[in-house]
């Protein structure tokens, strides 16, 4: 008898007769005679909606109180999903995430997963009940209920199967990883494998059929995942190690993220000191930054640039504000109108040039670009977003993608 611990998104629990059909397909692995933990997400766009009630409720509500509102959400699902496999005669418990032993640290919204108590999830699963745990919370060291930020039904599922030594499956309303986007790009292909190592690099450069934590607990763990649709019986993408022993394509995917905010702050007194206060204020307040340009000290002066997510622009607001008084001479400007776009590839460890293309498809095609970024198996671009379909169209055509 084999342990296995699947999760649903969102989607694909938005409705009653959607938790019915994946209710058919768990109890398929209990009549195989394995043992399930099922992770769910909050029904369809649940959280959304509890965000936009916070909000009327107050313009900056507290991330504590947010984190309360928001574990409301995987609690609905958990106990509908719990009750139609008792219904159905199979022995199902519902877990909140603390319930499920599941410990955090770190900022309300934002927390991440600290250790995982298994021992009740394990208890249930030796009585023979199917485990329904609720995805994206946990409880702190305070005894504070907190959310994992997006994404985070994803980390709780592969964390949870780290713990148990077990594999996962992401159920999703895709039916695998694909190179680039479906939405945005129809020609796009499907991967019937991918490693852990560009799935990441894909997923923290916007890809969202993946959590960045979640694969790098997969990888660290070795968690074999499989990401296939919860709706269609179609074979899905397995994200596994690198083998070497395969030729790499010299780009693997493209990523691409909307939801980036530039600032530009004009003028900084240039000393490493400074430049240090700038992105340590940042980094107190929790704002994640992602990519960085400075431009070289002229007459003591520099200009820096970087993104984050526009979900921070209050936060950022208030630290920009900050940095004006200290600074009283800094121009300051902000853009939200920037689109991220990424090639992300194994290949490009061992083949060159692959920069150099891509600058020449955005000059054939017009493209203007803002900031380039590159680690060992990535290069990104920020772009106006009026250019961003350009660029995609431009990118798989010429990789094949």
């Amino acid at each position: 008898m084999s342990t296995i611990v699947q999760k649903y998104g969102g989607s694909s629990v938005e409705t009653i007769e959607k938790m019915r059909l994946i209710a058919e397909r768990i109890i398929k692995e209990i009549q195989k005679g394995n043992k399930v933990v099922v992770v769910v997400s909050a029904m369809g766009k649940t959280t959304n909606q509890l965000i936009n009630i916070a909000k009327e409720a107050s313009k900056n509500p507290s991330k504590r109180e947010l984190d309360m509102l928001m574990s409301t959400g995987e609690q609905i699902s958990i106990s509908l999903l719990s009750m139609i496999l008792n219904e159905l005669g199979y022995p199902s418990i519902s877990l909140t995430g603390f319930q499920a032993g599941i410990k955090t640290e770190g900022t309300h919204t934002k927390n991440k997963i600290l250790d995982i108590d298994i021992d009740k999830v394990n208890k249930h699963l030796e009585e023979g009940k199917i485990v329904v745990v609720a995805g994206f919370q946990g409880l702190n060291e305070s005894g504070d209920i907190t959310t994992l930020g997006r994404g985070g039904s994803d980390t709780t599922a592969v964390a949870l199967a780290a713990k148990l030594g077990c594999p996962c499956e992401i159920y999703t309303d895709v039916d695998g990883i694909y190179s680039v986007d479906p939405r945005v790009c129809k020609n796009a292909k499907k991967l019937d494998v991918i490693n852990y190592e560009e799935m990441k690099e894909m997923a923290h450069l916007g890809a969202k059929v993946m959590e960045t934590r979640s694969v790098e607990i997969g990888h660290r763990y070795g968690v074999p995942i499989y990401v296939a649709s919860s709706l269609e019986d179609t074979v899905g993408t397995y994200i596994k190690e690198y083998d070497e022993k395969v030729e790499q394509r010299s780009i693997t995917g493209l990523s691409i993220s909307d939801n980036v905010l530039m600032v530009t702050l004009n003028q900084v007194p240039y000393s490493p000191a400074n430049i240090a206060h700038v992105f340590t204020k940042l980094a107190s307040a929790e704002v994640l930054v992602d990519m960085i340009s400075q431009t070289s000290p002229m007459e003591g002066y520099v200009n820096i640039s970087f993104t984050t997510s526009t979900d921070d622009l209050y936060t950022v607001d208030q630290v920009l504000n900050e940095l004006k008084e200290k600074f009283p001479c800094i121009e300051l400007q902000k853009a939200s109108n920037i689109s991220k776009v990424s090639v992300v590839g194994m290949g490009m460890r061992t083949q060159s040039g692959i920069a150099a293309k891509i600058f020449e498809l955005f000059a054939e095609n017009e493209i203007e670009f803002k900031q380039v970024t590159t680690s060992e198996i990535s290069i990104s671009y920020t772009i106006n977003t009026q250019y961003k379909q350009r660029a995609i169209d431009a990118i798989t055509q010429t990789f094949n993608l």
